[in-house]
């Protein structure tokens, strides 16, 4: 038996060089893809940023609204986004900040925005009710409390954070 020497044909070749050129290409452009999902999670986390919202001296024990501004960056579009936040001092004198997002359906709740409940939150959409810590009134749409923003005093001045759900407070 004679041993027959294998060759390419042009037509492998060409099969095989343009699977390969292929390849290259693909891959060239899948990796801009890859990282672009990516990239968020290797991005530094911005919790525990902390901003300057209020004087001390300015949070009585009724809630007060007070709003800020951040800087918030989305992929390549960087913009101003102004943040909430309802303060007061508890019976103790600690200083409370919650926030102003219902947990019904994400809107805007006030204080004191009911006249049959003054000493509550009122969320005016469907009629969600807090007391006064946050925590929502039972029988009424929420179900959950408000969260609450980390914060702490510096040098006479509040500064909040990162709001946070009351299960990780």
């Amino acid at each position: 038996m004679s041993e027959k020497k294998q060759q390419v044909s042009r037509r492998q070749f060409l099969n095989y060089t343009l699977t390969g050129v292929g390849g290259f290409m693909a891959a060239g452009m899948l990796a801009p893809m890859v990282r672009f999902a990516i990239d968020p999670v290797l991005q530094a986390s911005a919790i525990g940023d902390m901003k300057a919202v209020v004087e001390v001296s300015e949070i009585t024990t009724e809630p007060q609204r007070f709003d800020w501004t951040i800087e918030q960056v989305d992929a390549w579009y960087t913009s101003e986004v102004t943040k909430s936040a309802w303060v007061y001092k508890d019976d103790n004198d600690n200083i409370v900040a919650l926030s102003p997002v219902c947990k019904h359906l994400g809107c805007q709740v006030n204080w004191a925005g009911d006249d049959a409940h003054p000493d509550q939150f009122y969320c005016p959409c469907h009629d969600g009710r807090y007391y006064k810590d946050g925590m929502n009134v039972p029988d009424t749409p929420p179900n959950a409390g408000l969260d609450i923003y980390e914060h702490e005093v510096r040098d006479g001045t509040l500064f909040l954070g990162n709001a946070m759900p009351r299960e990780e407070v």
